[in-house]
């Protein structure tokens, strides 16, 4: 896996974290970023949840049929 970081950024590992613990501190450092992404999303999508417009749009979503009519399939014979 290859990626860049900014200078200044690489410089503070590379003087902070021995060559030997590098790998661990960026996968702790990603593992940390991404759960916090994730927990970020839940509540976005709780608060969401609770909007009543959101709520009506999720009903109107709720009533078109999983069946789609083929438009061909209805129209009169020629």
């Amino acid at each position: 896996m290859t990626f860049s970081v900014p200078v200044d950024l690489a410089s503070q590992l590379l003087r902070r974290v021995p060559a030997r613990d590098r790998s661990r501190f960026l996968a702790k450092a990603l593992e940390k970023s991404l759960r916090e992404e994730d927990q970020a999303l839940v509540r976005s999508c709780r608060l969401a949840n609770q909007d009543p417009e959101v709520a009506a749009i999720e009903k109107e979503w709720d009533q078109i049929g999983d069946q789609i009519e083929e438009p061909w399939s209805e129209s009169p014979q020629r």
